[in-house]
């Protein structure tokens, strides 16, 4: 079952980020960026968690925020974020499903990119831990293709052998997204190197 954000803000975030994802009268980035922010508190405190067929599906991305070093902490904080441009379409591609105990599941990722007639796809295996809303990944296969031909289509190094490591590694070694936001026509989360991003389902 697809979760929502629960009240007493759900409605107002969901309309928020639902518009951030349409074509026109989209709000601000300073009032997305606040809205994810938001959602990502909610999920904290009400220790919301997904299901991985949640994320199943082609999701277009709509939004992100960069990261820049805090001199003075030592940390990072977001960037001003920005609406991804409509002229280099970005979708990511989850396949998989919930193991057995629902709270786990491996799955496959795909990264694609698309420029004029050019389109660069990234795929590789994913596994996802629910009661953290983790999703690892990494990519080992890359693919190129001019006006729909695929003319690269390799492995990324050993792809087997990157296969077996990475069913071994532990996930603060992986690159990943923690969720925390997933319903029927949008997802949120937080990259491992602190950025925000929000996707629309697009199928």
């Amino acid at each position: 079952m697809t979760a929502e954000l629960p009240s007493p803000v759900s409605s107002e975030l969901f309309a928020t980020l639902l518009q951030a994802g349409k074509d026109s009268d989209r709000p601000s980035a300073t009032v997305v960026v606040d809205a994810l922010l938001q959602a990502e508190k909610t999920a904290k405190q009400q220790r919301l968690t997904y299901n991985f067929d949640s994320l199943v599906g082609k999701w277009r991305l709509c939004f992100a925020t960069g990261t820049r070093k805090a001199k003075q902490r030592g940390g990072i904080i977001l960037g001003k974020g920005f609406y991804w441009p409509k002229f280099t379409p970005t979708y990511i591609t989850f396949t998989g499903k919930t193991l057995i105990n629902e709270t786990s599941a491996k799955a496959e990722i795909s990264n694609q990119v698309q420029l004029g007639p050019v389109l660069l796809k990234l795929t590789g295996p994913a596994k996802y831990l629910g009661k953290k809303n983790l999703l690892a990944f990494d990519f080992t296969h890359i693919q190129f293709s001019l006006f729909g031909r695929t003319i690269y289509n390799k492995p990324i190094r050993n792809s087997k052998t990157q296969i077996e490591d990475f069913d071994n590694q532990p996930i603060g070694k992986l690159p990943f997204f923690a969720f925390f936001l997933a319903t029927e026509n949008l997802i949120a989360a937080r990259g491992r190197g602190g950025g925000l991003a929000l996707w629309i389902r697009e199928k």
